[in-house]
């Protein structure tokens, strides 16, 4: 793995260039995918193989690197740095089906699953996917051996918390004695299934179709033997996302429900185990320079309105100050970032190597 002194000073830099694994977290709105986006820049700058990767549908990372799309694929990004940058935009369905191709035991198990309606209706509608998908990617990305550093930008707040908790859930989903049951071939199935399930079964297929019960049970007899590697996969993942080598990277803003949601979201990261290791306060207002004493201005005049808008400058300024220590106390002893308001929207590569200037050249606070 190449290790590099980090760009700037501070601790962003120092965890760009150290660990191999980074998750930005934090609600919809405060920047996010900017900052993760940021992050792998930086770590292609200072010489390593990065790779961002966004599980959050909307296509804002492609508008951060100025592309028109990114496939759900590593797609490698062209510019002036020793290291390189690739870019990865989730779709949970090709990345289902590639692993069923993948794993799968002969191409007909292969066709068996893709073919059959539970599945097809599963890849698109049921809960979790998503998560689930999004940890498999990680899986590949990070045991491929491609890239020093996986960015990882997650969905807001509360469906991050999903993502996080994606490989535990489907261990123990894999593992219950249900499924265990729908695994086994039909005659085994059929002898091992109580007399109430039987009827079950047959009262769920007078409302929704025998065909229905019976792709169902198709589809899980399908993937036996697959189980195993899912199961696996999920348990190394959960080892991953607590290992050393994961850092937490809180992203907010300075408004007060902003930090109130990142402080939630600390909360929830603390009781399942994971830390912050950095939080970064991003579209902070600066101060006014001006500290003396104003004139008194004419009711009315032009000065009179900037003395105004400098007083509401102040107040809010006062406001977002107080913001960020709330935040900053919760997240003790992580350091705090601030990444300064900038005069136009990330939408190109050299927009983003602004925002990595701001975070890696910004005073820390703790």
């Amino acid at each position: 793995m190449t290790r590099a002194a980090p760009s700037g000073p501070g601790p962003i830099g120092s965890l760009v260039a150290e660990r191999s694994v980074l998750v930005c977290c934090g609600s919809g709105g405060v920047g996010k995918t900017t900052v993760s986006a940021a992050l792998a820049l930086d770590a292609a700058r200072q010489g390593r193989r990065a790779c961002v990767v966004t599980i959050d549908p909307a296509r804002r990372l492609a508008n951060s690197l100025g592309v028109d799309s990114i496939p759900n694929d590593p797609v490698l990004l062209e510019g002036a740095w020793p290291g390189e940058l690739w870019a990865v935009m989730l779709d949970p369905k090709h990345t289902f089906d590639d692993l069923v191709r993948q794993h799968a035991a002969s191409d007909q198990q292969a066709e068996g699953i893709l073919t059959n309606r539970i599945y097809r209706n599963l890849t698109g509608a049921l809960s979790g996917t998503q998560e689930y998908m999004a940890m498999e990617k990680l899986h590949e990305l990070t045991e491929s051996g491609a890239y020093d550093v996986v960015v990882v930008d997650t969905p807001p707040s509360r469906n991050a918390m999903d993502f996080l908790d994606a490989p535990r859930r489907l261990t123990h989903f894999l593992g219950h004695r249900l499924f265990q049951l729908l695994l086994m071939p039909t005659r085994a199935y059929l002898r091992a299934v109580s007399v109430a399930s039987q009827a079950l079964l047959r009262a769920i297929g007078k409302v929704a179709g025998s065909d229905v019960v019976e792709d169902a049970v198709a589809f899980f007899q399908a993937f036996e033997g697959m189980e195993e590697g899912f199961r696996m996969r999920a348990e190394h993942m959960q080892r991953v996302m607590r290992s050393p080598d994961t850092a937490y990277v809180l992203v907010t803003a300075p408004r007060t429900d902003l930090v109130t949601e990142a402080s939630w979201f600390a909360d929830r990261l603390e009781e399942s185990g994971f830390a912050v290791a950095a939080l970064v306060v991003n579209r902070v207002q600066p101060r006014f320079p001006y500290q003396g004493t104003l004139p008194q201005s004419p009711a009315g005049s032009d000065l009179a309105a900037l003395e105004d808008n400098l007083h509401e400058m102040e107040r809010r300024f006062a406001l977002q100050e107080t913001a960020i220590a709330s935040i900053s106390g919760r997240v003790a002893p992580a350091p705090v970032v601030h990444v300064p308001v900038l005069d136009q929207d990330v939408h190109d590569l050299d927009g983003l190597g602004a925002v990595v200037d701001a975070l890696t050249t910004a005073p820390a606070s703790r």
